[in-house]
């Protein structure tokens, strides 16, 4: 990833979501986060594929509606995993770099 490919992208999607940050610095690296994915994380990779395929599979004989309540929990799981890793890791980097300082 080039930093202003990512620049770009960060730029673009303040732009269309015009957030609030209010006093919360953890909204702003979620939205750093939102920003890292949207440039790097555009498709999924095969394995994602096949876990997907394989979810499906066990939820044979689910209606539609059914299977798409399941993979909408499933994703929002996901997601919320992946910003508290983006954010642990950041506010890690910053903490070994205070220490690192010191």
């Amino acid at each position: 990833m080039r930093l202003n490919d990512f620049v770009h992208t960060l730029k673009s999607k303040l732009t269309a979501t015009q957030p609030s940050f209010g006093d919360d610095a953890d909204s702003v690296l979620g939205f750093l986060c939102g920003a890292y994915y949207d440039q790097n994380c555009n498709s999924d990779t095969e394995e994602i594929k096949r876990a997907f395929e394989d979810l499906y599979e066990a939820m044979n004989g689910k209606t539609l509606r059914e299977k798409d309540e399941v993979i909408y929990a499933v994703c929002c799981l996901c997601r919320g995993h992946q910003q508290t890793g983006f954010i642990d890791g950041i506010k890690l980097g910053l903490y070994l770099s205070q220490e690192l300082n010191n």
